[in-house]
């Protein structure tokens, strides 16, 4: 929730605040930590020999978390804006690392089988953190202003320690090999394994028939002619709802089915959305149809996202649970980046109608 409403709240207040954009530009930098976390996930990896030493990284950086965004809350943006962002970059580090403990506690703590459902729920409290980070707190921080929304911030971050402070974690030593020294530059070991490049292409490619219809989602139906209001509604509650929504369902569903069929389906829904909307430029569009393909877009979404986080949670090596699973999703997110910053060209090159027939493209690509 705080790193939705960073990201995505604090720019709105800043533009409200007549900031510039190159300086609303220039926060997009507080998440640098999490593109780069796999550099210190070795480090945490060796470091934990078992279930307590995890919850003791993930309590003690969460802890710090808050206490940085406390003390932001004494600034004020107008005239602490440089040593806000630097704030924040150290709190999204404390986050990071702690999501590099949380992933690879995860991993070692449920059974092969719960991965599915365990990814399902930490999709949905994505989404629904998204929802309220980027939503709920607008209105709050309306009401509450600066100083009292960050206390708040706070207080969610350590309510999130409570569950984890009272799971029953075990003292039992992991006896791997792997812990006997460690180097930053564990996490390049993970490239050198049998047979891995086809599992990172698969990575990379994944999102891709979809990720571009996301990030141009939103200029989109602005030049549809829909309201900031009603954009907010369509997407940030019928869309993010559904992705919420479609978690659970899709947990179950590759439980049951598992990962190789998944692995066949999946792909052919996500090339169907972008079907869709290719379909939809040469529609009137009616708002029914922009609303059904919002929520087949978001479905497509949450599913690949559960998907992508089960399959990589099995493809870790014995010891370097976090770092090799931090290193897997780095990967989607910098393929992410590299197709969220393309669309917008591609859409301006060939219209919108292009940037989708293109994700069709890329799409079938991946089915092959």
């Amino acid at each position: 929730i705080p790193m939705s409403f960073f990201s995505t709240v604090v720019p709105v207040i800043m533009r409200m605040e007549n900031y510039s954009l190159e300086s609303i530009g220039y926060l997009q930098l507080i998440k640098l930590p999490w593109i780069f976390k796999f550099f210190w996930a070795p480090f945490i990896d060796h470091t934990s020999h078992n279930l307590r030493d995890y919850r003791r990284w993930i309590l003690g950086s969460e802890f710090f978390y808050a206490i940085v965004i406390v003390s932001i809350a004494f600034l004020d943006l107008q005239t602490d804006f440089m040593t806000i962002v630097v704030l924040m970059v150290i709190a999204f580090t404390a986050s990071a690392t702690q999501d590099i403990a949380t992933d690879a506690f995860a991993i070692l703590s449920l059974k092969k089988e719960e991965r599915s459902l365990g990814n399902s729920m930490q999709s949905a409290g994505n989404f629904l953190g998204t929802m309220m980070g980027s939503g709920v707190l607008l209105v709050i921080y309306h009401y509450y202003g600066w100083s009292n929304l960050l206390f708040g911030l706070a207080g969610l971050v350590l309510a999130a320690l409570i569950p984890v402070t009272l799971y029953r974690a075990s003292s039992q030593k992991i006896h791997h090999e792997s812990k006997k020294k460690v180097s930053w530059l564990d996490f390049a070991h993970f490239f050198n394994q049998k047979g891995i490049w086809r599992h990172i292409m698969l990575l990379m490619l994944f999102y891709a028939g979809i990720i571009g219809i996301l990030t141009m989602l939103k200029p989109y139906l602005v030049d549809l002619g829909y309201s900031v209001k009603q954009i907010g509604f369509i997407v940030g509650i019928v869309g993010t709802g559904t992705g919420a929504l479609m978690t659970i369902p899709a947990g179950m569903f590759i439980r049951k089915k598992g990962l190789k069929k998944a692995l066949h389906i999946l792909p052919v829904i996500n090339f169907l959305v972008a079907a869709y909307f290719t379909w939809l430029t040469f529609t009137a569009h009616p708002p029914y149809m922009i609303y059904f393909g919002i929520v087949f877009l978001w479905a497509a979404y949450a599913m690949s996202s559960v998907f992508i986080y089960t399959l990589s949670m099995g493809i870790v090596r014995k010891g370097k649970e976090g770092t090799d699973f931090t290193v897997q999703i780095v990967l989607t997110h910098l393929s992410s980046l590299i197709i969220s910053v393309t669309s917008g060209k591609i859409a301006d090159t060939f219209t919108y109608r292009g940037l989708f027939i293109g994700e069709m493209v890329l799409g079938a690509i991946i089915i092959i």
